[in-house]
């Protein structure tokens, strides 16, 4: 945070605290509405509600809650007069109307859309029909189209009174039937005679997605093909909404943080939770558990081979350093892929290099680390089979563990299921377990030498 936005937190902190409730609003007045909505992120619920109820003006509490997070801006509205929500949700673009109103208790919802009652509220419930993490959740509504047979300066007029629409990045053309048909830049539009008939200049590759596609792939399409908007079109190539690049970049911040949760073994959802320990924990719990039990099924391996440890006794100081590293490469593998997968970067067609690729990566390591650890086994405990064994369960483990981070991720992907959830718990485990089993068969195929 930049030292103007800390100044300004710190300020409306302490006006919150001393309940200086007029120089709270006077403060509120004389800021940038994007400045506001940054603050939100460093608030606790009751300090944004404070802030949040000392806005006078409509157009700036719509556009923070635009900025902040659905189910806080849904708690944010409970609290205020049904008719002043209804104001807030008309100014502010449908697609994030829609995301305020799923997040609100279904009564009160359905109260808000009967206050409504106009075009606002259909274009809305509208949008309600499609799941929240589809292109049709987060489209807009308000796009500029014209048909296929107006000409350039009937085209430029209709811009120039265009209004209440998503900004213009592109112009989109429809046939008489509203099915999409092509896509023109402004530029065009400028730099061809008047009379010109949009049909003759337009591009009719249009890039586009369905309604029902995830919002994840509409991320995808859109960094890819390096554009500004997207249309949303239905089965029957009718054009929808449009999705702007804003919204795109909303969608990447999501996923990724949600990325980064799933991979910590938690969730998003905790932060709505506050500091209520126990309902974190129930959050947390699951993934802590399958941990849990990965490392009884580590202890009863290591039991199989108590005869082997008992007669080697040295074994026991490299069990750490062993599944240690293989985790460790293990995560870094999966969330390599992860990642990959998630930015468009890595498919199933390209999966073969990737595997290969890791493959070749964790044998170099684990050559590097496992002539390392068995010159330390040798010097520290006198024994070059003892530094052999430790160094060739090191190579294979960290070989295994970098294929691992790759084919369970992949599997995790290929059934339906987030991968981000493969790098943690079960690649960690999982490789713990090969770990223990390559040690200790290596061991057991030595144990003659290292008596």
């Amino acid at each position: 945070m930049d030292q103007k936005l800390q100044l300004l937190l710190d300020t409306v902190k302490k006006l919150i605290r001393r309940g200086a409730s007029p120089n709270l609003s006077k403060v509120i007045t004389k800021s940038h509405p994007a400045d506001i909505a940054h603050l939100f992120r460093y608030l606790d619920l009751k300090e944004q509600r404070t802030l949040f109820n000392l806005i006078g003006d409509t157009e700036t509490s719509a556009y923070v809650l635009s900025e902040v997070d659905h189910a806080t801006g849904a708690q944010l509205l409970e609290t205020i007069d049904k008719e002043t929500i209804t104001e807030v949700l008309q100014e502010m673009p449908y697609d994030d109307a829609v995301d305020i109103i799923r997040n609100m208790p279904e009564e009160l919802a359905d109260e808000i859309l009967d206050i409504m009652q106009d075009e606002h509220s259909e274009e809305i419930e509208q949008l309600l029909l499609y799941e929240e993490d589809t292109a049709g959740g987060i489209m807009a509504t308000e796009f500029f189209s014209l048909q296929e047979n107006q000409t350039v300066r009937e085209a430029i007029e209709a811009l120039q009174q265009a209004k209440d629409v998503e900004m213009v990045f592109y112009v989109y053309v429809t046939d008489e039937h509203g099915r999409l048909v092509g896509v023109l830049s402004l530029r065009q539009l400028l730099t061809v005679p008047p009379q010109t008939s949009l049909k003759k200049i337009m591009t009719t590759d249009v890039i586009n997605v369905r309604a029902d596609m995830d919002q994840e792939e509409v991320a995808h399409q859109v960094a890819k093909y390096n554009i500004l908007a997207i249309p949303v079109v239905d089965d029957g190539n009718r054009l929808m909404g449009i999705i702007t690049v804003d919204d795109v970049i909303d969608v990447m911040r999501q996923e990724a943080t949600e990325d980064i949760y799933k991979m910590a073994g938690a969730s998003e959802e905790e932060l709505l939770y506050g500091y209520k320990s126990f309902k974190i924990a129930r959050l947390r719990l699951p993934w802590l558990v399958t941990n849990l039990f990965g490392g009884v099924v580590t202890g009863y391996l290591m039991w199989i081979f108590k005869a082997t440890l008992e007669q080697i006794i040295a074994l026991i100081s490299f069990i750490p350093v062993i599944t240690g590293m293989g985790g460790n490469v293990g995560g870094q593998s999966a969330t390599i892929v992860v990642r990959g997968f998630a930015t468009g970067r890595i498919d199933f067609t390209t999966l073969r290099q990737v595997f290969f690729k890791e493959l070749r990566v964790g044998m170099i390591m684990g050559a590097v680390c496992g002539f390392t650890i068995g010159m330390v086994a040798w010097i520290w405990h006198g024994n070059p089979y003892l530094g052999l064994v430790v160094g060739i369960a090191m190579v294979t483990a960290m070989t295994v563990a970098a294929s691992m981070g790759v084919i369970a991720t992949s599997f995790f992907k290929k059934i339906g299921i987030d991968p981000a959830i493969a790098s943690s718990p079960f690649v960690q485990t999982a490789n713990d377990i090969t770990g223990i089993l390559i040690y200790f068969a290596t061991a057991t195929l030595f144990i003659s030498h290292l008596q």
